[in-house]
């Protein structure tokens, strides 16, 4: 059931009108809607990130949500544009470009829908090519989130297994201790989010107060390798000492306390970014 909650997600900044002319339209439909932002700082172009911070922050969310996801490199090429109803009851809406990776993994997609957008585009729209985010997704995520039209009125229904996916790494046991990749970052903090997840470093035996040993690649070349303390918090480390801790998704990460562990050693983030935790 919806409700009237609808929640917004793009890659496009605040320097200009672009959200405030999605808010418009989507007021448009109900002046009653309640609109919130997840962010509009994801990194341009950047579907990983956009599918990360949709898992990130979904599930805190009352159920019947809505949320549209708009990071669309393919804006206005033949990328279908789809309504992912989850398997506990939240609504995405975002193009099939792999942004409902890690929500397909790790929440689960009940049913998917192409948009319609003979009957659910904002009216008038039709030779705009280019703001897909305000004519498409917020005006039919306006309309969903509203009750103005149900799920089923959003147009045909797709096969799931046939959305756009993006690779996940996940997590690979190795000896003595696992193996992941830097997925993303705590971005105004500078901490290492991994792909490692807490069950599979626990599973290895690791101890709050150990030291683990810690090794990073970059295409294979290693760039970072040191014992790091395994914390609570990071208050269990001296300021400027690095920790690794579980983060607020529940997988692992390593930070400094008041540092950023990424500016300090030069680490990014995605496929070519491995990291090792492994007993010292």
């Amino acid at each position: 059931m919806m409700n009237k909650l609808l929640v917004f997600q793009t890659d496009f900044g605040l320097d200009d009108g672009a959200i405030s002319a999605m808010e418009g339209v989507a007021f448009s439909v109900d002046l009653d809607l309640n609109i919130r932002h997840l962010t509009h700082n994801i990194p341009p172009y950047n579907i990983f990130d956009a599918s990360y911070r949709l898992y990130q922050a979904i599930n805190y969310w009352p159920e019947g949500t809505t949320f549209v996801s708009v990071i669309d490199p393919g804006v206005g090429s033949t990328r279908k544009s789809v309504v992912a109803r989850t398997k506990n009851g939240y609504y995405i809406i975002t193009p099939d470009n792999g942004t409902l990776t890690h929500i397909d993994k790790f929440v689960g997609l009940e049913e998917v829908r192409e948009i319609e957008e003979r009957k659910n585009r904002l009216k008038n729209s039709e030779l705009s090519y280019t703001f897909h985010g305000r004519d498409v997704y917020a005006y039919t995520g306006a309309r969903l989130a509203s009750g103005t039209i149900s799920f089923e009125e959003v147009g045909s229904k797709l096969d799931p297994q046939e959305l756009v996916r993006l690779e996940l790494f996940g997590c690979k046991k190795i000896e003595n201790g696992v193996m992941g990749q830097v997925d993303i970052l705590d971005v105004r903090f500078g901490s290492l989010w991994t792909s490692i997840p807490y069950e599979d470093f626990r599973d290895c035996g690791f101890e709050f107060g150990e030291d683990i040993q810690v090794e990073i690649f970059h295409n294979d070349v290693l760039v970072y390798s040191n014992t790091v303390n395994y914390g609570k918090s990071f208050a269990d480390v001296a300021v400027n000492e690095p920790l690794i801790y579980m983060n607020s998704a529940y997988h692992m990460a390593v930070a400094i306390n008041q540092g950023s562990f990424s500016k300090v050693y030069g680490i990014g983030v995605g496929p070519e970014w491995k990291i090792v935790m492994k007993k010292a």
